[in-house]
């Protein structure tokens, strides 16, 4: 435009132009639009790819989150009896029929000493109490004895008097 400025001249408020500069102009505008135009479509299509790779990828991070949420869950449950239990539920459970079996395990064992501490006396009280049976025994059998002997003497007494 600045040589086609500089190389023409102004007649009565126009601007007359040499017919092979015209068109010389025409064909560099001409040239130049096509060429905008080219770019134009081709960054289209550069952004429509591009539209195509971010969906592409957009859609592989969903599935990778969802992948992700599966193996977390996955990793994060334990399967018991069929079914699906976190492993926080399952280690309190476990740990809560641990302390319950403790308990159990601590009061049985409480339960067997005192059974055996009455056990043992309840032995003892039985020895004593043989001992005296016997000793009564002893005694029972003696004074009997001695009961049959002077009632023999008496009745000796009696037949030989």
């Amino acid at each position: 435009m600045n040589y086609v400025q500089e190389k023409t001249r102004i007649y009565e408020d126009f601007r007359a132009i040499r017919e092979d500069m015209f068109q010389k102009l025409k064909k560099n505008a001409t040239d130049s639009i096509d060429a905008a135009r080219r770019e134009i479509v081709n960054l289209v299509k550069d952004r429509q790819n591009r539209d195509l790779l971010i969906d592409s990828l957009n859609s592989a991070i969903e599935s990778v989150k969802s992948d992700l949420d599966g193996m977390t869950r996955t990793k994060n449950s334990i399967e018991v009896l069929g079914m699906e239990v976190n492993k926080k539920v399952y280690n309190s459970l476990l740990w809560t029929i641990v302390a319950a079996l403790t308990g159990l395990l601590a009061i049985g064992f409480l339960a067997y000493r005192r059974n055996y501490s009455i056990t043992i006396d309840t032995k003892k009280e039985f020895e004593e109490l043989k001992k005296e049976f016997e000793a009564y025994r002893k005694a029972a059998r003696e004074a009997r004895e001695k009961m049959s002997m002077a009632h023999f003497n008496e009745l000796k007494k009696l037949r030989g008097a």
